[in-house]
């Protein structure tokens, strides 16, 4: 089951779990879009996988299975990148 992070690990906007506009990578690395899009180019500066759409988890689910309250903050990056 995904972590639903939070927030973008570069700019540590707020993306909810319910709500689109997450991207992330095969680690669960988290980016908001403008980050994922316009900075990293689609790719994640921690591991350099792919940044994809990250689903939404509906409310009824979001009680059951809550999202990940861990902040995760990087913005340089978390220097162990995988070529």
């Amino acid at each position: 089951m995904l972590e639903m992070r939070p927030a973008c690990e570069r700019c540590a906007t707020e993306l909810p779990a319910d709500a689109p506009g997450a991207f992330i990578c095969s680690f669960e690395c988290t980016f908001c879009a403008r980050c994922a899009n316009e900075t990293l180019e689609g790719r994640c500066p921690n591991c350099g996988g792919e940044l994809l759409r990250r689903p939404t988890r509906a409310l009824d689910k979001l009680q059951k299975y809550p999202a990940s309250t861990e902040r995760v903050y990087k913005p340089e990056g978390c220097g162990n990148r995988v070529a």
